[in-house]
């Protein structure tokens, strides 16, 4: 599986703005790190853009890239709709040929995870780094893997709801430590128990060391690293890597 290929739960936009909508933490955490207003900023992986419009109405020049068509169609809508001006794009954020540079770029939602392999992690730092002015920051969020969660299988549910309808979902995730890829599949099924369908996606782990020397490879000093958006310390246990990367000058 390529990252072009691991985006069958980004088809339905709505949906996803019904589970995702409502969180903010991330959000609030950039809006907090902005540069000077009236400055670029590109949002990669945005999705239906639930940060970039808020940036874009604090005042920046905001570029949205995603690789779903989907996504960005909802986004468009969604900006129409408050007056913005925001570029979106459909782009793979490892061949970004973007009409813009900018002093931040961010992001967000462990899309960092789609790049399943060290050649997509590569190309995709590279990509950024291009279009990241000297001395800019690239803010960006990854799972912590924790091998004790990750070395036991995991099968759990949960409903969701439609316009039309409860589903029940039924969640499996498998860790191979081979390839430090989480696989994760989720079954859907009406009430009664109606098959739906099933989507899957894959998610690549990144250790913290293995990290901090990836950045480096591709001309970034990783300025600060937290354990959350909220922005607790980061530690061995925490949930996520909520990475602020600097890129060296030249």
């Amino acid at each position: 599986m390529n990252t072009t290929d691991n985006l069958d739960i980004y088809n339905d936009p709505l949906q996803y703005d019904r589970q995702y909508g409502g969180y903010d933490a991330d959000t609030r955490f950039i809006l907090g790190h902005l540069p000077p207003p009236g400055s670029a900023v590109i949002d990669l992986a945005c999705g239906t853009g639930r940060i970039s419009i808020p940036v874009a109405d604090a005042g920046y020049e905001v570029t949205g890239v995603d690789l779903h068509e989907g996504m960005l169609e909802r986004a468009r809508e969604k900006a129409a709709e408050q007056g913005l001006p925001i570029r979106f794009l459909r782009q793979d954020c490892r061949e970004l040929d973007l009409p813009v540079s900018a002093p931040l770029i961010v992001m967000a939602g462990n899309s960092f995870q789609h790049f399943l392999t060290n050649e997509d992690q590569d190309r995709m730092l590279e990509s950024v780094r291009r279009h990241l002015e000297p001395g800019g920051r690239f803010i960006f969020d990854t799972r912590n893997p924790v091998l004790a969660e990750l070395a036991i299988p995991d099968r759990y549910e949960e409903t969701s709801e439609t316009d039309e309808r409860r589903i029940r979902e039924v969640h499996t995730e498998t860790y191979d430590p081979t390839t430090q890829t989480l696989h994760c599949m989720t079954e859907k099924f009406t009430e009664d128990g109606t098959p739906l369908g099933q989507d899957a996606i894959s998610l690549r782990y990144t250790y913290p060391l293995e990290l901090e020397r990836l950045l480096q490879q591709h001309g970034f000093r990783l300025e600060n690293r937290y354990g959350d958006w909220s922005g607790r310390p980061f530690q061995a246990q925490s949930g996520q890597m909520v990475c602020i990367c600097r890129r060296d000058e030249p």
